[in-house]
């Protein structure tokens, strides 16, 4: 490894799940699993994706483990909140994901991760319906219980570090709104008034966490760590965030796909995405509230891939306003399918002198499958990005997110394509490992 100024991985890593569901005790069985020799963490791109170093007769393709100092899963302490006060044994039994043999080696140390009450309004997500919840009076009082929340873990469990991750439900769709979400000072004075409509519990997490020393990642597509006054505080703290939405199935095909259309100079009519899957995420979504939050971070892949704008032969057509392509998702709750999730994607694409074709995908993924590794990669970078001084938005985890962060305050638009994506996230380890960044994104 080249000398570097991150710090190194000193100590012992608490990661503390917001959610101790299907995706949450997937993630952290696969974890303790691995860490004896039990199972392969297949799919975690820190376990197993090498990076070039060099050009030429000094090229050398080294693990990310090889360029950085990451945390080792030895390493790693677990603790969870949750609305419900089953131990992540209890919940990864009921969560049907994994096999009982896949779960039982480790079930000594799954019984011991038991959920420490959650910050929990039911307006937020009414479909669940857990007792094991905070009584806070007001959105502050939440955020305080919080605080006390990771600094007892921290101590108890003698970690040097913490990282955040939501793994819970996705929330209503909380309007970005100026007044509260814009400064610091603004959001703290509407926790403090209590202010229920525009401070989701979601974002008493981001701020616990950020206040008590640990990055946080949205890994639903809340209005959590997306607004201003949130990246004012990950400033103040000088602490990395990232978000948002965990991109597991269709997405994922979407952002790689879209790319082929797109080099191809191939023609877009339309675009129609329809999921089914039956886990808890999939009752919250069932919610129209909940969904649209949903909605809005998958709408929002394909249009800054394939850009009306940029070449309206190809793009600029379609639907009633006669401006572009027609793209519509759906999600359907269906119970028997549980958490393995079915994505159905039908393009309608045009070729040379108009003519139509079609491109039908039908994915049957396995959910918490794909989420796991992706939140063994999001704690593991972000603890990285902390060490190494990083702070703020971390673009280079665009890679892992659905509907990634960015400045739409000055026009920014986020980098949804999968391959300049990729791009980010190695240039971003071979700069924190003291090595140039030789990639450039078109």
């Amino acid at each position: 490894m080249k000398q570097t100024n991150v710090k190194p991985a000193d100590g012992r890593l608490g990661i503390l799940v917001v959610g101790n569901g299907a995706v949450a005790t997937t993630f952290m069985t696969g974890v303790l699993m691995a860490r004896r020799g039990l199972t392969k963490p297949v799919g975690s791109m820190t376990q197993y994706d090498k990076i070039r170093i060099g050009k030429g007769d000094d090229k050398k393709y080294l693990s990310y483990s090889e360029v950085v100092p990451l945390a080792k899963l030895d390493d790693i302490v677990f603790g969870t909140w949750d609305v419900y006060p089953q131990n992540s044994y209890q919940a990864a039994m009921y969560a049907e994901v994994l096999k009982e043999k896949d779960i039982n080696p480790v079930k000594d140390e799954l019984e011991k991760i038991v959920p420490m009450k959650a910050a929990f309004d039911k307006n937020y997500a009414k479909r669940l319906d857990g007792d094991n919840v905070k009584q806070c009076a007001t959105r502050w009082e939440m955020v305080e219980e919080l605080r006390k929340d990771i600094r007892d873990f921290k101590e108890k469990n003698g970690c040097s570090r913490v990282v955040v991750l939501w793994a819970a439900s996705t929330e209503i769709y909380v309007p970005i709104y100026e007044p509260v979400h814009y400064t610091l000072a603004a959001l703290e004075q509407a926790m403090k008034d209590d202010d229920r409509e525009h401070i989701a519990p979601s974002m008493c997490y981001a701020y616990a966490a950020l206040t008590e020393g640990a990055p946080f990642i949205m890994g639903a597509p809340n209005t959590t760590v997306d607004i201003p006054a949130m990246w004012e505080l990950a400033e103040k703290t000088k602490l990395p965030i990232a978000g948002k939405d965990f991109k597991t199935g269709q997405t994922l095909v979407k952002s790689g796909f879209a790319p082929i259309i797109g080099t191809r100079c191939l023609g877009l009519n339309g675009w129609f995405s329809t999921n089914i899957l039956g886990n808890r995420d999939g009752l919250v979504l069932d919610e129209p509230a909940n969904f649209r939050t949903k909605e809005v971070s998958k709408l929002s892949t394909l249009e800054t891939i394939l850009k009306p704008e940029a070449q309206p032969d190809l793009y600029g057509h379609g639907n009633d306003e006669d401006t572009q392509y027609y793209h519509k998702v759906r999600i359907n709750y269906y119970p028997p399918r549980n958490d393995n999730k079915e994505g159905w994607d039908n393009i309608d694409i045009f070729g040379w002198m108009g003519y139509p074709m079609q491109i039908k995908i039908n994915f049957l993924c396995r959910d918490s499958i794909l989420a796991a590794p992706l939140c063994l990669d999001l704690c593991l970078l972000s603890d990285l990005a902390a060490r190494a001084g990083r702070y703020g938005t971390q673009r280079f985890l665009s890679f892992f997110l659905k509907s990634p962060q960015h400045d739409y305050t000055r026009g920014e638009e986020p980098v949804n394509h999968l391959y300049q994506q990729y791009t980010m996230l190695k240039n971003a380890i071979r700069e924190m490992g003291g090595y140039e960044a030789d990639e450039e994104i078109d």
